[in-house]
This record gives C-alpha cells, structure tokens and sequence, in this order.
C-alpha cells in the first residue's frame, strides 16, 4: 500500500493506493489543532479500513509544499519517520501533478531517504521575547 499524504492545508488529504490492484482510496480531514496528536492514529484507522496495517506500506509520496509552515512539518517528520522506520522509499514533490510524480518516481525505485517542505516563502513564525 503507498500513502500519498498532503498537509499543506486546513484539510488534509489521503490517499491509498493499492499495487496490487491499482485501486486508490481518498480520503480527507479537518485536522484543525489536532494533527500532531491525531496523525498516527488516522494514518492506522484509515490502512485498517483497507484491511492493512503499518507493516504493509510499501512506499509514501508527500506533497512538499508550498502552504503551512505547521502541517508541511508536522506531516514530514512522522512520514519520515515511519519511511525510516519501516525501510520503505518516501518521495516529495509539489505542483498540481505531485501525486502521480510521486507514483512514478515510487514505481521507478526512486527515494528520497528525507523530504524536506517547500514553504514557498519564509516561515511566519512568533518571535521569542527576549
């Protein structure tokens, strides 16, 4: 199963795509605050729903930006993470089209080992008082 992962937004998008058959399960979400807390847990319900777990994912493509500073983050690092951890080929790219570059470039054996956001400008981040 590959995981194409967008959190570059309000609301998340998901999708699954079996390999085996070609088929693709679409999903959103309205992560709201919730997405550093709630990730994992989506991210396992939704395989589960598909009659698969962790343990099955074969590769993951993730939209890397430009668009939230926090949802870019947040969803890199765990997706990092589980690539990393699962020994699995995670891929970024941007533009319209990222989804299907993301499956081609999976399906050529292509990896990136870290995707790394694109924010498309400087973060805004709160300044710490001194």
């Amino acid at each position: 199963m590959i995981i194409l992962w967008n959190s570059a937004g309000m609301t998340i998008r998901l999708s699954l795509v079996d390999e085996q058959t070609g088929g693709r399960h679409d999903y959103t979400w309205v992560a709201e605050r919730n997405l550093a807390r709630d990730m994992l847990a989506y991210l396992r319900d939704r395989l589960s729903e598909n009659g698969v777990s962790f343990k099955d994912v074969s590769g993951i493509g993730v939209f890397r930006g430009p668009g939230s500073f926090t949802g870019l983050r947040i969803g890199m690092t765990v997706l990092n993470t589980l690539a990393s951890d699962r020994g699995v080929s995670i891929v970024g790219a941007v533009g319209e089209a990222w989804a299907s570059d993301c499956l081609a470039r999976l399906a050529r054996g292509e990896t990136d080992e870290i995707v790394l956001p694109e924010y498309g400008r400087a973060p805004r981040t709160t300044k710490p008082r001194k």
